[in-house]
């Protein structure tokens, strides 16, 4: 298999850095990995175990929606002239300077916020786009509490919370009258919304044995691509109704899921034997792996008490700073996602403002339907393409094609084309990142790592409207150059490190202790 560590170089120093020796942290210490692996075995995946990675990944269904769900709300409408025989108005004014007998809404006043508020005439730009933004900004706050807490309370608790926050925030945007209760809102749905993707990505990973967790990481950007594709079928069936309907019926069906999920998804027995919960663990494999795991439970069952060394039971700070090589990866996986969140959000956001859209309802379709090749792309190639040099090659077409759509502006074809492969550079490498992420370290703190990085797209998610929105009607070309130059400046830097011997790391920082 080539290059499945994702920073790992062929090179002598990488060979030399294997053969280093780390402290030592127990003479007779054994790798969590080495535990549960032989309770997997190489059976495949049993149906138990498929159903969780089913019910899990649907999460991603539903953040999914909540993500995109602005370019729809927030969209600025079209709109026509009244007076027929008005010189003055035309297709090319400004209908700030047009009194209101002079023009009027393609659609209802109330289907997007932009229309109802009277946002379009607003004297700053960036206010139309401040609720994603807002959004975007709940997302990194809620990645730093309870992203950390997955690590501490468990997956599953995390998953449920966030899903809970980001439906009920939801549902109370629906009863929002001002733009400034709207953005708050979104910023709790974003708090929430931030535990959802990291938690499936790991909670569905930890699930299976080592051979099948790079496919069964894909599963939640699988679901992910069907959330965004029922975004423009649900919006263009309620597109004479207000935009609070579409938000109804995205976020009511969460609570329902969560109900589901609490009676029919365990806990990850990875994260329980981490944490010396062996009996909760010897339960969850016996119903996973039931067949399999009958000539080896006597392994677990023999009330022996599971040891956490010193490195996995310090919080993942104190772990980075003890770890710089650690930190060097974990620094390098930020930059690389905040590149990727700046061209992933903003292209999509950037069809709702009318930038290179022929239509809002098909351009939000085909960006969603560009998720699933991408999706099939990592889910065929996870086990074989090369992590560092597939990631730089895709930030860069994603950055070029970005800053080239808005100068084949006069060419709408192309222009969307461009997007379109722009878009699924991003989505590829979005995919491809978190899953080796998720590689990169080691149970105590990988849900942790995986949130951070998932913030670090977040960030991009910050920025991006509010350079789109910037722009505004009079410089379009301006604000894609920049997202176009910072997408690939960052994604260059995912092959800034060449010496790090990553299995030989985890494998360092993974160990524990069995003690009658």
């Amino acid at each position: 298999m080539a290059d499945s560590t994702p920073l790992l170089s062929n090179s002598p120093s990488a060979k030399n850095h294997q053969d280093q020796e780390f402290p030592k942290l127990n003479d007779h210490s054994s790798s969590l990995e080495e535990t549960i692996e032989p309770f997997f075995g190489s059976c495949g995946i049993a149906w138990p175990q498929i159903l969780q990675v089913i019910l899990v990944s649907m999460a991603s269904f539903f953040e999914a929606q909540q993500t995109f769900i602005t370019i729809f709300t927030d969209a600025i409408p079209s709109w026509h002239c009244t007076q027929l025989n008005n010189t003055s108005c035309d297709s090319k004014s400004n209908v700030c300077q047009l009194s209101l007998t002079e023009w009027d809404w393609d659609k209802p006043v109330y289907a997007s916020i932009v229309s109802e508020w009277s946002l379009h005439c607003s004297n700053s730009p960036i206010l139309q786009g401040l609720p994603a933004s807002s959004f975007f900004m709940g997302c990194l706050l809620g990645g730093l509490v309870l992203g950390l807490l997955g690590d501490t309370i468990g997956r599953k608790t995390v998953l449920i919370s966030g899903c809970l926050i980001m439906s009920m925030a939801s549902i109370f945007i629906a009863f929002s009258d001002n733009v400034w209760m709207y953005s708050v809102l979104r910023f709790l749905s974003g708090c929430g919304h931030t535990a959802i993707g990291s938690s499936v990505l790991v909670l569905c990973s930890e699930s299976v044995g080592k051979q099948h967790q790079g496919k069964v990481g894909t599963m939640g950007f699988f679901m992910s691509t069907f959330g965004f594709l029922s975004l423009p079928v649900l919006a263009y069936v309620s597109r004479n109704y207000s935009w609070r309907v579409l938000y109804l019926w995205t976020s009511l069906p969460v609570v329902v899921y969560c109900m589901l999920m609490q009676f029919c998804v365990y806990e990850s027995p990875r994260w329980l034997l981490s944490k010396g919960k062996v009996r909760e663990a010897s339960a969850i494999l016996n119903t996973f792996i039931e067949s399999h795991i009958n000539n080896q439970s006597s392994n677990l069952d023999d009330n022996k008490k599971l040891i956490v060394p010193n490195a996995s039971n310090q919080s993942l700070f104190k772990i980075l700073l003890m770890k710089r090589w650690f930190l060097g990866q974990l620094l390098l996986a930020v930059a690389a996602g905040f590149g990727i969140g700046l061209m992933y959000y903003g292209m999509p956001l950037g069809l709702g403002n009318g930038h290179f859209s022929l239509n809002l309802y098909l351009s939000t379709g085909l960006n969603a339907l560009l998720e699933l090749p991408a999706f099939l792309i990592v889910f065929l190639l996870v086990e074989k393409c090369k992590r560092r040099t597939t990631l730089l090659g895709l930030s860069i077409l994603c950055g070029v094609c970005g800053m080239l759509c808005m100068i084949a502006s006069e060419w709408k074809v192309l222009q969307l084309a461009l997007e379109l492969t722009s878009f699924f550079s991003a989505c590829t490498s979005f995919d491809l990142l978190l899953i080796y992420t998720s590689e990169l370290f080691p149970t105590s703190i990988r849900n942790a790592t995986v949130s951070i990085v998932w913030q670090a797209v977040g960030l991009g998610g910050i920025v991006s409207p509010v350079l789109v929105g910037a722009g505004g009607d009079t410089n379009k070309i301006l604000p894609y150059l920049v997202l176009g130059i910072m997408t690939s400046t960052a994604g260059s830097l995912s092959a800034g490190s060449k010496k790090v011997a990553v299995g030989t790391i985890r494998e360092a920082l993974q160990r524990v202790v069995w003690k009658s």
